[in-house]
This record gives structure tokens, sequence and C-alpha cells, in this order.
């Protein structure tokens, strides 16, 4: 295949998953892995696609631009399952579970609402509906405030609610994993919320695919280092798999079933 043939067919590629490894665009373009890192420095430096640590991801993602949820739930399914069903094995009777906004957290509620005895506490309309509408025997304390876009409750009412509170653990969806700035949100309000949500627990656990990864949200949520656990998929690049080993508490890579 030609550079300019193969070029196109990486850049249709990554605007249709947003997120790609080098060596997935190598093994799907049968050439190695040093003529796709040039091809994508080349299209980097034409504004095609971005470079990113270990693959490329489409252009076009603003700081501040927040998806709705009902077109983000459709996104990572299969990875999004596989991530929920590793969150729930940390899951024990008796906890206090946090829960912010987002689709992964909300595809692990419907998970976590066939156990019991569960004290959950979500700033995530949707995420307290998965349990008001199951039969287990859980207590739900849904926080007050604003509504994103991501169906998220912030705000002043919202993080005061937070401030009596101790959880066991938890779990933390996030917009974008950058190198440099860490778990990010595009929301100002929603990420004074989930540091407010990091402050008032005993242990964090980020639950992101690997699509997150290259995103960079306006605001920082929490750095690598006060995460005890980030489970993902093994979609992630191979540099940023790397980065994060040396970083987070510990590193989770799942399979989604497909």
């Amino acid at each position: 295949m030609l550079a300019e043939a193969r070029r196109v067919a990486i850049a249709e590629m990554v605007q249709r998953d947003r997120v790609l490894r080098v060596a997935d665009l190598a093994q799907a373009l049968d050439v190695s892995l040093m003529t796709v890192r040039r091809d994508i420095e080349a299209l980097h430096d034409a504004g095609v696609v971005e470079k990113i640590h270990g693959g490329a991801k489409a252009r076009g993602e603003r700081s501040m631009y927040e998806p709705g949820f009902e077109l983000k739930s459709t996104q990572a399914e299969a990875e999004k399952e596989a991530i929920a069903r590793a969150a729930v094995e940390l899951v024990q009777e008796g906890m206090a579970v946090g829960l912010s906004a987002g689709t992964t957290t909300w595809t692990l509620a419907k998970q976590l609402a066939t156990k019991d005895r569960l004290t959950i506490v979500t700033n995530s309309v949707r995420v307290a509906s998965v349990f008001y509408d199951s039969p287990s025997q859980n207590t739900v304390l849904l926080t007050g405030g604003e509504r994103t876009p991501s169906d998220a409750l912030v705000g002043p009412i919202a993080t005061r609610a937070l401030h009596q509170l101790h959880l066991d653990l938890l779990f933390m969806g996030v917009h974008g994993v950058d190198a440099e700035a860490g778990f990010t949100t595009p929301n100002l309000l929603e990420a004074e919320m989930d540091r407010a949500l990091v402050a008032a627990s005993r242990r964090v656990v980020v639950v992101a695919d690997h699509s997150k990864w290259g995103i960079l949200g306006v605001s920082s949520i929490a750095s690598f280092e006060e995460v005890e656990e980030f489970i993902t998929d093994d979609g992630m690049p191979t540099e940023a798999v790397s980065l994060l080993r040396e970083r987070v508490g510990s590193l989770r890579l799942v399979t989604p079933q497909r």
C-alpha cells in the first residue's frame, strides 16, 4: 500500500474509533510499528489526527466539550461491561460506596444493584435510578445540585453534602486521562464535586476505557498518584500502560467480551 493510501486509512480508522494504538494500526495495515509512527507523525503535522503516547486520537476534542449521556452510553459498551465486572469484585457487604457520574459508573451500578446491604452515595441521577428500580436492599444517598449534560449533580449544594461523609470506596468515571494533567473533566463544577468525592473516600478507583487516554478536559480531578487503582481495558496504548504502572497505585487491564 502506498504511503498516501495508508495514511488515509489510518485517518479513517482513528476518526471512527477515536483512539487507536500504534500496534493495532500496524496489525490492521500489515506494516511495521516504525512505519505507523512515521505516518502518525505526518498526519499530526498535517492537522489530521493528534499524536499521543503509543498511538493517535481524533482531533476536535475541545477541553470544555461535554457530550451528553445518551451518546456516551453507546460508546465502548463491551469495554465498560468488562471494567464493571472487575470493579464489582472490590465491593463487600456493608461498604459505603461512592459512584461519580458517568456511563461507566452507570454500567457498574447495574451490577452493584444485585448486591445487598450497601450504602451508595452518588451525584448521578442515572446511577441513583438504577438502585431505586432494583429490589435489592441498599441505602442510596443522592446529592442535590445543578444538572450537567452528563446527568451529574454539581455545585455548592452537592459538594456540601459530602463534607460529613466517609466512604470506604469510590468508583470514579472520568472524561479524559492525560499524561501531564492526570484525570480530567470538561466541567469545572463537576471537577469540584469529584474532588470532594475523592477527599471523602478511603480508596479511589478510576474506571475508564482506553478511549479516554489523550483526552484533556479543562479541569483536573486527581493526579495519578492520588488513585489507588485504575481499571481500564487492554486497548490502552503500550506507552500509556508503562506510564500508568509507574504512577498509579495499581493498574488493572481487562479484556472485553466481543
